[in-house]
């Protein structure tokens, strides 16, 4: 069998086996989620964390040969474990029950964190951290942003070294408004960067890139709009199913009726199933003023990739980001970013990938 060298910038299938080739630290994080590598990493350096840390994306750990090796050179010699598991067990079985086995038979302190905010029973009976310290960590990462960040690390050199905990972790609005430059606002904030009388165009954009510092597409949209004479009203949603997220867009709908909607969450608000009564979808309420939604895509490959295919976009982006949105009557634009290398972190010993602007589009 083939094997990979886990290089800078690359985004695994999980169809070959690849080698991390990381040395041991005092704490090994894993994520599906390339956000949150690059938060972690950020506040490494931003708050000095003395304790040696390894990054690694959960994509790159997907074949069982990848996750043997991994355990061999890295998992069994590291202080503490933590891993978010998107879609739980189930989506990840062979490397949780590896792991599992491999560090309880060290001794090794685990964490097996759920990948959103719903509890997971299984995973949390699988680790070995108590409940207080399981739940902080945990809270730290749904959350999100710097600050939390910060404190998850601050938290994990109380478990390693018996410091002081930090705050508990501080909570991050589900919905709200954004400006490049300003962070978190308010829609009057914004107001004060339109021009008078010109068409307002909500850009609606998961929660997640404000929590793990991938907002770039969203600021180059941002900035396109308004070269264009648009007004562009920045959004940000856990979840286009979550009741608050749904009336914080009506109610900011209602006081800026938008024009046109360009929307880069995934997947779909109703069901394919016809016998399902219909959610509230916030982007097609009344408030939204029969706007067109157009679906711009994030897309989890690179540009590369990309470029290369017959299809073009992946397998995913076009289950999650075409086939699902069409459902809720979405228009499909284009592909406007692409995941792409950041950095390699030395300190980490991980790529650092997060979104990258393709400027002509």
């Amino acid at each position: 069998m083939h094997l990979l060298a886990a290089k800078s910038g690359t985004i695994d299938d999980g169809l070959e086996p690849f080698d991390l080739s990381q040395t041991p630290a005092d704490l090994l994080f894993i994520s599906s989620a390339d956000s949150e590598l690059t938060a972690i990493s950020e506040a490494i350096t931003e708050t000095n964390h003395q304790n040696s840390v390894r990054l690694a994306s959960l994509n790159h750990l997907q074949h069982p040969m990848s996750v043997d090796l991994h355990l061999e050179k890295t998992v069994s010699k590291c202080k503490l474990v933590i891993i978010r598991v998107l879609g739980g067990l189930g989506y990840w079985q062979y490397g949780v029950e590896q792991y599992s086995s491999v560090l309880r038979e060290n001794n090794i302190p685990i964490a097996f964190l759920p990948g959103d905010d719903k509890p997971d029973p299984e995973l949390r009976g699988l680790s070995t951290l108590n409940d207080t310290d399981y739940d902080q960590l945990w809270g730290y990462l749904v959350e999100g942003g710097l600050e939390n960040t910060g404190n998850f690390l601050k938290y994990t050199n109380s478990i390693l070294k018996g410091n002081m905990h930090p705050p508990s972790p501080k909570p991050v609005l589900k919905a709200g408004v954004y400006w490049p430059g300003e962070g978190i606002t308010t829609p009057k904030e914004v107001h004060k960067h339109w021009k008078p009388d010109q068409h307002v165009v909500p850009i609606v954009f998961y929660r997640a890139l404000i929590q793990g510092v991938g907002l770039n597409p969203v600021n180059r949209l941002v900035k396109a709009l308004l070269k264009d004479n648009l007004n562009p009203l920045p959004i940000f949603v856990a979840s286009l199913k979550d009741p608050l997220c749904q009336a914080t867009i009506e109610t900011i709908f209602d006081q800026h009726p938008p024009t046109v909607i360009l929307n880069s969450t995934a997947f779909s608000v109703n069901s394919l199933n016809s016998d399902h009564v219909r959610p509230v979808n916030p982007l097609t309420s009344v408030s939204a003023n029969k706007a067109p939604v157009f679906q711009v895509i994030f897309s989890s490959s690179t540009e590369e990739v990309w470029e290369s295919e017959l299809n073009g976009l992946s397998g995913r982006d076009i289950a999650m980001n075409v086939a699902l949105p069409e459902v809720d009557g979405r228009i499909l634009s284009r592909a406007v970013s692409f995941k792409g290398e950041s950095f390699y972190d030395e300190m980490t010993e991980c790529s650092i990938t997060t979104y990258r602007v393709r400027g002509d589009r």
